[in-house]
């Protein structure tokens, strides 16, 4: 079986990066019309003075693909209707999108600065919801569609230094689940994808100690175009039942990841005092709790 997207027109934001390059470029080879976006700044957000998406576009014309640049914001509500209008007015149509674009601001959270905070979140979590509700309405009308989001193991698990990057990527998780429920009815999914993968956010990772060396070892290790495959099927067809879930792609490695569900409960037909909660609900709780955990302490082993 052949994935093909052959008469479908994709957006991949931050298509430019190590991993929206590969989307953009194996979204193209299966046949799909490609608005590839990035604005061309640095990891920080600074202005990079280049269209990086150009050369995305070069590589796909070069194969004998479709696709064309975009560097408009997805930060902003105009911007992201910008990015969507790309499609429609190249393609005319919007078939998935592919919330790829990130920043970084890592900091630990007792230093963050508002600035800080909010150029991650405005990013990560604003430009999903503006892209994606940017073509909405086109989905709904065609009564299809499929939205893709990044999401990250920060967010799912937790890290150290990354408050802003954490919040974002979980309440990225938390939007395709609503988007999902919201737009199922007009046979729309969405799913997330947590990529592992040596890009240009990783490549910020400290490398002072033997522990941090060892960490990007590791991740050199993962290839940023092994994500792609699942971006495609997500975005095909035959992933028309698969909807609201979250899968983290490591090197050769596919992990359908977990979502909140209650562990344990406990009751009282009295109701509960703080002296009841401490004496008996906390100690038949306890062996549910989660121990403080970083992402590399639960995802240990070597990529395969």
């Amino acid at each position: 079986m052949k994935i093909d997207l052959g008469g479908k027109a994709v957006v991949v934001t931050g298509g430019a990066g190590a991993i929206g390059r590969g989307i953009a470029i194996a979204m193209a080879r299966a046949g799909a019309s490609v608005v590839v976006n990035d604005i061309g700044v640095s990891l920080s957000g600074e202005s990079g003075g280049g269209t990086p998406a150009d050369s995305v576009v070069e590589t796909i014309r070069a194969a004998g693909g479709k696709a064309v640049a975009n560097s408009d914001s997805v930060s902003t509500w105009q911007g992201a209707h910008k990015v969507i209008a790309a499609a429609l007015d190249n393609f005319g149509r919007i078939d998935a999108v592919i919330n790829n674009a990130g920043t970084l601001q890592d900091r630990m959270f007792f230093r963050m600065s508002e600035e800080e905070w909010r150029s991650v979140i405005d990013v990560h979590l604003r430009g999903t919801f503006f892209i994606s509700r940017g073509a909405a309405p086109h989905f709904k009308d065609q009564e299809s569609g499929a939205f893709i989001h990044m999401t990250s193991t920060s967010g799912l698990i937790g890290n150290l230094g990354q408050a802003n990057y954490s919040a974002a990527k979980l309440g990225v998780v938390a939007l395709s689940k609503s988007i999902a429920l919201d737009m199922e009815r007009f046979n729309v999914r969405s799913n997330c994808i947590a990529p592992f993968a040596w890009s240009r956010m990783t490549n910020s990772l400290p490398t002072e100690t033997e522990e941090q060396r060892e960490r990007v070892a590791r991740f050199q290790k993962m290839e940023a175009d092994k994500i792609a495959p699942m971006a495609v099927f997500l975005a095909s067809e035959q992933a028309k039942d698969v909807n609201a879930q979250v899968f983290a792609v490591r090197a050769n490695e596919i992990m359908l990841m977990g979502q909140a569900r209650p562990l344990r409960s406990v009751h009282t037909a009295e109701g509960w005092t703080p002296e009841a909660v401490a004496q008996h609900a906390i100690p038949a709780l306890r062996p549910g709790f989660y121990p403080l955990h970083r992402s590399s302490d639960v995802i240990s082993w070597d990529p395969v």
